[in-house]
């Protein structure tokens, strides 16, 4: 009787201080909202790694972001996804097609250009991960675990500079083909004036390209 009394305070003792650390990586990731919504607009560039031990697949990249507000010019492995605030357009340049949609805001947890930087507010069970020292930043890793078993990822690490209260990498495991997705922020911007058009799809551009609208 007596063991079965201490195991059972051992265990509410740990449940506790599991509750204590969703706490802390909650509070963490709020502050990193609340700072990058503080901003009008943010810029970045950033590399990154492509791995599945399966299918042989080890994949260097590199990119740039430009976001304000839900729009957003993203460059992704050659790709331009640019968003005006009610259409998105994905701009192949090596297949010279453009493709013109309404993303849906359904609110589940798919990462998405514009929500890169706060995907994680909804959608994600949340837990304190390791301290590393990267680069010359400490880094805190939360650990994120989607709520639905069914989510294309299985789960995602970020470290956040401890310092800034920025998010410096992102490791997203996929769900069902188990690749492992690394992006490390190699610069970072924000409230500098950008180009009128930074969001403007301009089709004088692609004169003779294939152009689908899907809705």
């Amino acid at each position: 009787m007596k063991q079965l009394v201490l195991a059972f305070f051992m265990v509410f003792a740990f449940a506790k201080a599991v509750q204590a650390q969703d706490v802390k990586a909650d509070k963490l990731l709020q502050d990193v909202a609340t700072k990058f919504k503080s901003y009008d607009n943010v810029s970045f560039t950033y590399k990154g790694n492509l791995k599945n031990n399966k299918s042989n697949l080890d994949m260097d990249i590199q990119g740039e972001a430009k976001l304000s507000g839900q729009k957003y010019n993203v460059n992704y492995l050659g790709t331009t996804y640019l968003y005006n605030g009610s259409k998105q357009y994905i701009i192949n340049n090596e297949d010279e097609q453009v493709t013109v949609s309404t993303p849906s805001n359904d609110g589940n947890e798919v990462i998405t250009p514009s929500n890169i930087l706060t995907f994680y507010e909804k959608g994600y069970t949340k837990k304190m991960d390791i301290v590393q020292n990267l680069d010359g930043r400490k880094l805190q890793f939360v650990k994120l675990t989607p709520i639905k078993s069914n989510s294309e990822y299985k789960h995602v690490l970020l470290g956040i500079d401890v310092n800034t209260k920025h998010i410096y990498r992102a490791i997203i495991t996929e769900n069902k083909t188990g690749t492992v997705a690394t992006f490390t922020l190699k610069s970072f911007k924000t409230n500098e004036p950008l180009p009128k058009n930074s969001f403007v799809f301009d089709s004088d551009q692609y004169e003779g390209w294939e152009i689908d609208e899907l809705d």
